[in-house]
């Protein structure tokens, strides 16, 4: 089940929210069951028998974290560390049989000839996400920077709960400790909430879903006839880098304003990543949770700059490496996280003086090089076939043959599409829309106005969603 369908809207979060709500707010592990057996049914409408997956990982989580937590008790910081060790290896072994078995035996195949047969393992749902999670919630037991959670049905609950399960953001215990154990939902809290996820909802049913059938038809013209033009490719390019920003990001919006609802304070995930002047200012801002995950618990560990500019880089190729592959068991994944290393490798050492020497009037000079680095690395992203990856980008680069009059098509079809969707990348909006309220002072005249709007937004979103049959969701089996 995701958030942009039919059943959710009008049945699992109608049913949910009247459940929780009739629960009185003092019992709050009451409600945290309420959102755990919800949860439940949330992950496992499409495909049941990976909750049994997903429960076994919580249940060894919790078992870990306590024997790690009784462990520094006692004063014995070797089991601790024992542990910790077996916990990260429990995790990463889920993560690694159910994602990538079939790769490796792929990829053993391929270079030694060997004819092992695939394993057939479709991909849990969301398991890369939640499998961060705990192992985040073991190691900040073991480094002392949140308390064992000795309630199995706490935990559970922050594990399971359906607004960040599929996609995140990835949520870290410390940042909900507190809002497991008491809180409140209050009524602006609540129209906080509300207000976010029909802003996100918006988002991807109203561009992130007409991008990507822009993409489709793109570049489904590129497989009927081998060759696009340049013009047009880079449009299929520009395409899927709005869908996929409008389609994470609105995600995340929903999953932030559902948090909200419930009484929890997700952080953000996206900050205008496609106003960036470098690719590392892209990385600050692009799926934040991920970023500072690997930062935190990958980059830190293993040095991260205190030992050293050779060392520095060497952990910087580790992360990206890492990071391509957490996004899938494909070299082409593998391929955009090495990309985005050497770009940042090259930024770190002397690129980004190079930019900061770029006056402020010629700034379009560093958004322009970082919007097209960051546009290849979709294509990258987005096509998992190396054959077609590569026949692809010839197109965009020249090697299609010259069809000016489909391009001039498609342009004089979908630019309004692709200007709103350029507008709204920014914070233009949220900056008139905030003057406009402003101006109104707050008051009645300000209440009216902003219902009316997400009365709009929603009703449009939900017609658009029960009228169309596209409605995919790239980040779903991540």
């Amino acid at each position: 089940m995701v958030f942009s369908s039919s059943v959710f809207l009008m049945a699992f979060l109608p049913v949910t929210l009247l459940i929780y709500f009739l629960t009185p707010a003092r019992f709050t592990r009451a409600r945290n069951a309420v959102l755990l057996l919800a949860s439940l049914v949330f992950y496992g409408w499409g495909e049941p028998k990976y909750i049994l997956i997903m429960i076994v990982s919580i249940i060894s989580n919790y078992v870990l974290a306590l024997m790690v937590g009784r462990a520094k008790e006692k004063g014995s910081t070797g089991a601790a560390r024992a542990f910790l060790v077996l916990d990260v290896l429990v995790n990463l072994g889920l993560l690694g049989f159910f994602k990538y078995a079939d790769f490796l035996i792929e990829t053993v195949n391929s270079l030694v000839g060997s004819g092992m047969h695939l394993l057939g393992i479709a991909l849990p749902i969301g398991i890369s996400f939640y499998t961060f999670q705990t192992m985040s919630y073991v190691i900040d037991v073991y480094r002392g920077k949140v308390e064992v959670q000795k309630d199995f049905i706490t935990l559970a609950c922050y594990v399971a709960l359906f607004p960040q399960l599929i996609a995140g953001p990835i949520v870290r215990y410390s940042d909900c400790e507190k809002a497991l154990k008491a809180r409140t939902s209050d009524p602006e809290r609540v129209t906080e909430g509300i207000r976010r996820f029909i802003f996100g909802f918006a988002k991807k049913i109203l561009i992130a879903n007409q991008m990507a059938a822009v993409w489709e038809e793109i570049y489904g013209m590129k497989e009927a006839y081998a060759d696009i033009s340049s013009g047009l490719a880079w449009m299929g390019a520009i395409a899927f880098t709005f869908q996929i920003y409008f389609d994470f990001s609105g995600y995340s919006d929903m999953a932030i304003g559902l948090g909200r609802i419930f009484g929890f304070d997700y952080l953000e995930n996206f900050n205008y990543p496609y106003i960036s002047s470098t690719i590392t200012e892209f990385w600050r801002r692009w799926h934040m949770s991920l970023s500072s995950w690997f930062r935190d618990y990958v980059y830190i560990p293993l040095g991260g700059n205190r030992k050293g500019l050779l060392r520095q880089l060497i952990n910087i190729a580790i992360v990206w490496a890492l990071t391509g592959l957490w996004h899938g068991a494909s070299w082409n994944f593998v391929l955009w996280g090495v990309y985005y290393g050497i770009l940042l490798i090259i930024e770190k050492l002397f690129l980004l003086k190079v930019l900061d020497r770029i006056p402020g009037k010629l700034a379009f000079i560093k958004h322009f090089y970082a919007l097209f680095l960051v546009t290849l690395g979709w294509v990258l992203f987005k096509i998992t076939d190396f054959g077609e990856l590569m026949e692809f980008v010839g197109c965009m680069f020249g090697k299609g043959t010259a069809q000016p009059l489909e391009f001039r098509y498609y342009l004089s079809s979908y630019w309004p599409l692709f200007l709103v969707a350029a507008i709204c990348s920014t914070p233009v909006v949220k900056k008139i829309w905030t003057g406009i309220l402003g101006k109104l002072r707050g008051g009645l005249a300000a209440d009216i106005l902003e219902t009316a709007v997400l009365a709009i937004l929603f009703i449009v979103s939900v017609a658009f969603l029960v009228s169309g049959s596209y409605n995919p969701f790239l980040y779903f089996r991540f």
